[in-house]
C-alpha cells in the first residue's frame, strides 16, 4: 500500500512539473519553426500508428490468454495467417513509404542553407560563438551587439555562423532549428520571425563550464522599433576592432549585453581565417591567384559581399 501511494505521488509530481514546462518548439513564432513543428507531429503520429496498437494488444493478449481464462481459443497447430502477415508487413511498409516521401520533401524545403522565399530583402547577420557569449555582427549596417539579437518582424534573416572557441550550436527554438558553430568554418541558417516578441536563444551543444549561461535575447521588432534599436546601437561609444575583439573573446560567464557602433572591416573573415589559414598574404602584394580565391569565397558566401569589398 505504501509503495502504491509513493508511485502515485511521483506521478502527480511529474505531472505538475510537466504542466509548467514551456514547450516552445510546439509554440512556433516563425514559418520555419511552424513547418518543423508540423513535421515532428506528422512523424510522431505515423510512428504511433504502430506503437499504440502494439501496446494495446500487449495488455489485451495478456488478459485474454491468462491462465485462468479457460474459454480462450487454443490452436496448437496454427501456422500462419495471410491477413496477419499483410497487416504486420503492409502497415510498416506504407509508413516507411510516407516517411520517405516526407523526408525527401522536407529535407530540401527546410534546408538551413536555402534562402527563404520572400519579397522582403534578407537581413544579413554574422554570428560568432566565443567562451561563453554570442557576438552578432550586422555587416550591412556596420554595427555589432553581444548577447542581444534584434531582427525586424516578417523579414527573412540570413545567418552566417562560426566559432572562435569550442564547437557549439546556435539555436532559437521559437524560430527554427539549430546549426553548428565550428572554428575555421562557416555554416548558414535562414530564419524568420512572424510575431513581435522576445525569444530566448541558446547554445545547444555543451562547450564548457559557462555553457548554461551562454544564451541571448532575440528581439523581433516592428519596423519602427527596429530602426530605433539600430540608432541606439549606432550611438553606442564602443567600437569593435582587433584589439577590442581580443578582449571580448576572453572567457567570461553571463556577459552583459554590449553594443558596438562600428566594426572593423573583414573582422568576421579574420576570425574564420585564424583557423583555416586562408587569405594570409599582405593586402598590398595580393596576387591574381589570391584575388580569384577571394572572389570565389564571396560568390560562395553572398552575405559577406559587403565585407569582402
Amino acid at each position: 500500500m505504501k509503495r502504491t501511494i509513493s508511485y502515485c505521488l511521483v506521478y502527480l509530481a511529474t505531472s505538475v512539473l510537466l504542466a509548467g514546462c514551456n514547450l516552445v518548439v510546439f509554440n512556433p513564432k516563425g514559418d520555419v519553426a511552424r513547418d518543423e513543428r508540423d513535421l515532428i507531429i506528422l512523424a510522431t503520429g505515423l510512428m504511433l500508428l504502430v506503437v499504440i496498437p502494439v501496446i494495446v494488444m500487449t495488455f489485451l493478449f495478456a488478459y485474454r490468454y491468462r491462465a485462468t481464462n479457460k474459454k480462450a481459443r487454443y490452436s496448437p497447430r496454427w501456422a500462419s495467417s495471410h491477413k496477419i502477415e499483410a497487416v504486420v508487413w503492409g502497415v510498416p511498409f506504407l509508413i516507411i513509404c510516407v516517411l520517405g516521401w516526407v523526408t525527401s520533401e522536407t529535407t530540401h524545403a527546410l534546408d538551413p542553407y536555402r534562402p527563404l522565399d520572400s519579397d522582403v530583402p534578407h537581413l544579413n547577420v554574422q554570428v560568432v560563438a566565443t567562451d561563453w557569449k554570442w557576438l552578432f555582427i550586422y555587416p550591412d549596417l556596420g554595427i555589432a551587439s553581444v548577447n542581444e539579437l534584434a531582427i525586424p518582424v516578417n523579414t527573412p534573416v540570413s545567418f552566417t555562423v562560426t566559432s572562435d572557441a569550442a564547437m557549439t550550436s546556435f539555436f532559437i527554438p521559437a524560430l527554427g532549428g539549430q546549426i553548428y558553430a565550428m572554428a575555421g568554418m562557416q555554416t548558414k541558417l535562414h530564419l524568420i520571425a512572424n510575431e513581435i516578441g522576445q525569444y530566448r536563444g541558446i547554445a545547444a551543444n555543451y562547450n564548457g563550464h559557462g555553457f548554461s549561461d551562454m544564451h541571448f535575447s532575440t528581439l523581433a521588432l516592428s519596423g519602427a522599433d527596429y530602426e530605433a534599436w539600430v540608432n541606439k546601437v549606432k550611438a553606442a561609444p564602443g567600437q569593435l576592432d582587433q584589439a577590442s575583439y581580443a578582449e571580448l573573446a576572453k572567457p567570461s560567464v553571463a556577459h552583459k549585453i554590449t553594443y558596438y557602433s562600428a566594426v572593423q572591416e573583414r573582422l568576421f573573415l579574420d576570425i574564420v581565417d585564424k583557423y583555416e589559414g586562408m587569405n594570409k598574404a599582405p593586402r598590398k602584394k595580393e596576387t591574381q591567384v589570391q584575388r580569384n580565391s577571394d572572389d570565389v569565397r564571396v560568390n560562395q558566401q553572398p552575405s559577406l559581399l559587403a565585407e569582402e569589398r
